[in-house]
């Protein structure tokens, strides 16, 4: 059973999570605040961030946000994304971002991904000092295959520590953390914290108009990462579909997300308010099973672990 992770003062974790990786980039300072206000009333608590963000802005613009509200909230930030996950660099990286949060303690503290070239042992030595001298109080990992997780969570057992948190990319166009991510995550009691629940914004329709703006018509990455054709078409007909029952079609693709069995926790994230505000009706938004399997319908079903299709 995946545990049930808490704020300083006894918080229980919220169902949706808040990222920031915009804060100080594309949302102004203004924006950044009037989300993260959009957010506590939306009952969110759980606000991640991360070293890298926009050359250390999100994590200050979040210190200062968080600040009055700390006790009751869940931060997460990450390191070792750039650099390595060498003792060195995520002591170096951990102290800065500490320093910009103006917070001795974060809640969750992940290595950003997975570094071949670093034995794992020696990473999570790292991080059992961070728990020891009180700077955090989960473990947590990102980007990592299940076998990755699976060599940490075994070295983390031998230093009488767990890994808590993963957070993996998980949409309605990004499937492929069913087959043993998730899984996996409910078998070791980790609690999937998943990212980009929009498709990077192709879920909301906005790229089937002519001269779109965003970050598939901006970023390379993101633009290779969802240039398929059967991906396109799963965009068009969620937004058939939610057309029909008078939903924006972020909002059910967010609530998609959440109704997986095993309870993912997605970050929504924003550049501004409005942009913001069909995530967070997904907040409140009632999913029953007949829609969550007319949503599944829509894209395609990755092959099983085995690849024994006769058996899926």
């Amino acid at each position: 059973m995946t545990q049930t992770l808490t704020s300083p003062d006894g918080t229980p974790i919220s169902r949706f999570a808040f990222g920031t990786m915009q804060f100080g980039g594309t949302a102004s300072e203004r924006d950044s605040a009037e989300m993260f206000d959009a957010c506590l009333d939306a009952g969110i608590t759980h606000f991640d961030t991360a070293y890298l963000y926009t050359d250390g802005a999100s994590e200050s613009i979040l210190g200062k946000l968080a600040a009055p509200l700390r006790e009751g909230l869940v931060i997460a930030t990450k390191v070792g994304y750039r650099g390595g996950a060498g003792a060195e660099n995520l002591r170096a990286q951990f102290d800065v971002s500490r320093k910009r949060l103006n917070m001795d303690h974060v809640d969750i503290l992940y290595l950003h991904r997975f570094d071949a070239d670093t034995p794992i042992d020696e990473t999570l030595e790292t991080f059992a000092q961070f728990k020891a001298d009180g700077q955090i109080s989960h473990i947590g990992l990102s980007n990592f295959a299940a076998w990755q997780v699976v060599k940490a969570a075994w070295a983390a057992s031998k230093l009488g520590l767990t890994i808590d948190v993963l957070q993996p990319m998980y949409s309605l166009v990004k499937r492929q953390a069913e087959v043993e991510i998730l899984p996996m995550c409910s078998d070791l009691g980790i609690l999937p914290a998943t990212y980009s629940p929009l498709g990077g914004g192709l879920l909301t329709g906005k790229y089937g108009a002519k001269n779109a703006h965003g970050r598939l018509a901006t970023d390379e990455r993101y633009a290779a990462r969802y240039d398929v054709d059967w991906m396109h078409k799963t965009a068009v007909d969620l937004c058939e579909l939610a057309a029909a029952r008078d939903v924006h079609p972020a909002t059910l693709a967010a609530a998609w997300v959440a109704k997986h069995s095993t309870a993912p926790n997605p970050i929504l994230s924003a550049r501004n308010l409005d942009q913001l505000k069909p995530s967070l009706a997904a907040t409140s938004f009632e999913i029953d099973d007949a829609l969550y399997a007319e949503i599944t319908a829509l894209s395609q079903t990755p092959a099983p672990a085995t690849d024994r299709l006769d058996e899926a």
